[in-house]
């Protein structure tokens, strides 16, 4: 997606309406006791005067934001608490949150209710009070279960604190519990990777997410010009050995960086890829409305000072022109083994007669790009090579 424009005059939510009944919900917690650092995420040190400021900021976000005159006619299917580190929230904290969510925009009963945790925030205590809340869903930031790599990226956790809190989490009752990696790592070989993923399967989550890792710009990382990553084939074979040891568990590859047990797709992360709208709620957190892409400032003192002030903290938007939108379905729908239907793609097609053709046709004709009940995929393969394909698209 192009970077959004700035809005100018604070816009109000009402104006853009949404194109559907049900929509996700994004919130963004941007406090961190310690920043990791290949993060690029918005994210603010931690301070308990700080997380109380913030907790009553994006309640008065939440009332401003079901004043839309569409509001009342929507409903919420999925919401997800992101961060930062949403396990900050004690379960008090926790239950005021999703309760005026919940008042304010219809949450559908059996909605998908997902919290973002650190191993080291979760106790039974604090688990059971989010159950009670209506969290529905746990996501665990494990991302390594090497003893020698979990410091050098500032986790605070152990491989056995990672071990216990999912063990905790299992305990608690959550029956939909998804554990994040990151592979590509300085330091870390294919032995070590292999063992991880053998681990964390041993464990029987519902679903996996794991990523390569990337230098993203505005990580500590990227400042201080880390250099000593693995090689491109080393970064490669820990993506095949992910997928070859997940699909032997019997987790269906539907995303690129995403795994599930049948039936335990992320509800909220699949409207993304089908290009599904979503409100964005916190500093920083994003949302799409309609056909417009729009961004919360990412300052938590500006963000609490404009939502205190009765303002809507949105500091940029996009309308989507027909080009642009039929490019990110395009992108978005390669990215999930489902694909894309055949039509949608003759439609991108046709506004580029000439070279969006010929690439596909390459790409065919290199295994990367397959149809299959009327859907046009990548390939495992294609998979693989998304990020260097997607770039030829652009």
């Amino acid at each position: 997606m192009a970077a959004l424009a700035p809005a100018g005059p604070l816009p109000a939510l009402g104006q853009w309406e949404p194109r559907a009944a049900r929509l996700g919900a994004y919130v963004h917690l941007p406090f961190c006791v310690e920043r990791c650092g290949y993060c690029s995420f918005n994210t603010a040190p931690y301070t308990p005067g700080g997380l109380d400021r913030f907790l009553t900021a994006v309640l008065r976000e939440c009332d401003l934001a079901a004043a839309a005159p569409w509001a009342g006619r929507v409903t919420l299917d999925s919401l997800f608490l992101g961060g930062g580190t949403p396990s900050l929230l004690d379960a008090p904290q926790m239950a005021t949150l999703l309760a005026r969510i919940g008042a304010r925009f219809a949450l559908e009963p059996g909605a998908e209710v997902t919290v973002e945790c650190n191993p080291d925030d979760v106790t039974p205590a604090r688990l059971a009070g989010y159950r009670r809340a209506g969290v529905t869903r746990i996501s665990l930031g494990v991302q390594s279960l090497d003893d020698a790599i979990l410091p050098r990226l500032d986790r605070r956790h152990s491989a056995g604190q990672a071990r216990a809190a999912f063990a905790a989490v299992r305990a608690a009752g959550f029956d939909n519990v998804s554990v994040d990696l990151i592979y590509g790592l300085p330091g870390l070989d294919l032995d070590t990777w292999t063992r991880t993923v053998r681990d964390v399967l041993d464990w029987a989550p519902d679903h996996l997410s794991a990523y390569a890792l990337t230098l993203d710009e505005g990580s500590l990382w990227h400042a201080a010009g880390v250099k000593e990553l693995p090689l491109e084939e080393t970064v490669t074979a820990q993506y095949r050995a992910l997928a070859r040891l997940a699909g032997e568990a019997g987790f269906e590859h539907y995303e690129i960086s995403n795994y599930a047990r049948p039936g335990f797709r992320s509800r909220h992360n699949q409207r993304y890829w089908r290009w599904e709208e979503y409100l964005g709620l916190g500093p920083g957190a994003c949302g799409f409305l309609g056909h417009v892409r729009y961004g919360n400032v990412k300052a938590v003192e500006r963000y609490c000072a404009l939502v205190e002030a009765g303002a809507m903290p949105i500091l940029s938007h996009e309308v989507l022109t027909e080009r642009q939108a039929l490019a990110e379905r395009l992108i978005l729908g390669l990215r999930t083994s489902d694909g894309i239907p055949a039509e949608r793609l003759a439609e991108r097609c046709a506004l580029e007669r000439g070279r969006l053709p010929e690439v596909l046709e390459a790409w065919r004709a290199r295994g990367l790009l397959g149809e299959r009940d009327g859907h046009a995929r990548l390939t495992e393969e294609g998979f693989l090579l998304s990020d260097a394909l997607f770039t030829e698209l652009l």
